[in-house]
């Protein structure tokens, strides 16, 4: 039997967290939300769902995503699956059993919860956030001979392979980080697709200009990055 862990970040998610955690199905064993800064009662609701809530003072979403991997590594009950989830309500957590089937079934390393077209909510994604995972993913394609449609943060990966990537972005860049460090590493992964509805309140990279440019801006240098390494 698997042993999996959940990391989500989350800052100022009072509204959405509780829904997240309530919908994650039993056969994960620990939840873990980390505060980003938050300075409502995210932290508050978590813990009343049933979470384990870490808080992460320095702000990032790669700040906080290492914040949880450090916790487990210090934890004595080390699990097999790691997946990542947003605090928005944005993704569907039910679909966790669907997103870590190709590790359960077929011992696969990796696996994307791809936000296809059909599958989105009108608007749940912006424009911005199309085109840039539209270029991103096509330059992986073009660079690596990647075969990845999104940068989709509902993820799932064997733990043992995440340590081995030696994660290290703070901010904007985690997610094509990892899918970069992955490739390069020759890991076996697939995408699966996800359905995706619009999120509890506004988004804090998409929903701004200046987080657009500069998330645009990480992922591209990662990119660009490693097509040289």
């Amino acid at each position: 039997m698997n042993i999996i862990k959940v990391i989500i970040p989350a800052y100022n998610e009072e509204a959405s967290i509780a829904h997240v955690i309530n919908d994650i199905p039993e056969i994960v064993d620990e939840i873990i939300v980390v505060s980003n800064n938050s300075t409502d009662n995210t932290e508050i609701v978590a813990k009343k769902a049933g979470a384990t809530v870490l808080s992460e003072d320095r702000k990032g979403y790669g700040y906080a995503c290492l914040k949880g991997m450090d916790y487990i590594q210090r934890s004595e009950n080390k699990p097999d699956i790691i997946v990542f989830l947003d605090g928005d309500y944005s993704d569907y957590p039910e679909e966790l059993t669907k997103v870590i089937a190709p590790i359960v079934d077929e011992n696969l390393d990796f696996v994307i919860g791809a936000r296809t077209k059909e599958l989105r909510a009108k608007n749940s994604m912006t424009p911005q956030q199309v085109f840039g995972n539209w270029l991103a993913t096509t330059l992986m394609s073009i660079l690596f001979n990647a075969r990845f449609t999104d940068l989709g943060p509902f993820r799932a990966i064997k733990y043992d392979k995440l340590l081995a990537l030696e994660m290290e972005d703070k901010t904007y860049g985690w997610t094509v980080e990892m899918q970069l460090k992955a490739l390069k590493k020759k890991y076996t992964y697939a995408e699966v697709p996800v359905r995706y509805k619009n999120r509890i309140g506004v988004s804090k990279v998409s929903g701004t200009v200046k987080g657009s440019i500069m998330a645009g801006i990480k992922i591209l240098s990662w990119i660009f990055k490693y097509s040289f390494k």
